[in-house]
């Protein structure tokens, strides 16, 4: 398996599958995105802004990394979106702007990955602070994976809330997103 290619697709699947989400959770009201279900983050738009915030989190460590410095230069843009104060912080309140907040970052991180991404950078060390500023060395890939797989995690938690209110985000195989080998 070709490391690169595979975060490729992980990022096509991951703006798949928040497109798949949007559109789904634009069938509710407002009242119903907010209403607390009993979730982590208590309702279906407190779990979208988590996952929002996580990204933003990992993203901006990534563009901070002293051996990245103006190499990722889609995660420039970054500075755009809302200072962080805490994982379960509703940076975007208003679904629509929480739409277009993630359909923007989900450009940025399919940019940022099929432009400028290295297998080099992938096997490198990442060092950062945590947001109890703690200091961490990982393998920046081995990190990158926990971005997609935190969002994996949480969106699973949407559809859940979605279905419960009757919805169905569609399919969310990453299976999907492989590229078939050999032609049928």
């Amino acid at each position: 398996m070709n490391c690169l290619q595979h975060f490729r697709t992980l990022a096509k699947y991951n703006a798949r599958m928040n497109q798949q989400v949007i559109s789904a959770a634009s069938q509710l009201s407002h009242e119903q995105l907010m209403e607390d279900r009993g979730a982590f983050f208590k309702s279906i738009l407190g779990t979208l802004n988590h996952i929002l915030v996580g990204d933003l989190i990992w993203l901006r460590r990534f563009a901070a990394y002293p051996r990245q410095e103006s190499k990722f230069k889609h995660l420039n843009t970054l500075s755009d979106f809302p200072e962080i104060s805490g994982l379960g912080q509703i940076i975007y309140p208003d679904f629509d702007e929480y739409k277009t907040a993630r359909l923007s970052l989900d450009v940025i991180i399919t940019n940022w990955i099929n432009e400028e991404l290295t297998e080099t950078d992938l096997d490198s060390t990442f060092t950062y602070q945590n947001m109890k500023d703690e200091s961490h060395d990982k393998n920046f890939g081995e990190v990158l994976s926990h971005l997609f797989n935190h969002q994996t995690h949480h969106r699973g938690q949407v559809s859940t809330l979605l279905s419960q209110q009757g919805i169905d985000i569609g399919v969310t195989d990453y299976l999907v997103d492989i590229k078939q080998l050999i032609a049928l």
